[in-house]
């Protein structure tokens, strides 16, 4: 079975998630495209841009 030239590894989506993760722990954390939308302060906020980083949400 051929895996996808876009797919990841499950480590390599952990360590995204820990590094978003980490980001929004340390405030440093922004929205939207280029970070432009301001700092991130809820947390489901930051969960929804790790998963969408790391490739494991589909929307």
């Amino acid at each position: 079975m051929a895996t996808s030239p876009t797919s990841r590894s499950k480590t390599a989506k952990q360590s995204k998630v820990h590094k978003v993760m980490k980001e929004y722990k340390e405030g440093t954390l922004k929205s939207g495209q280029g970070g432009k939308g301001g700092k991130v302060t809820s947390r489901k906020q930051a969960v929804a841009i790790a998963m969408h980083e790391s490739g494991q949400s589909r929307y």
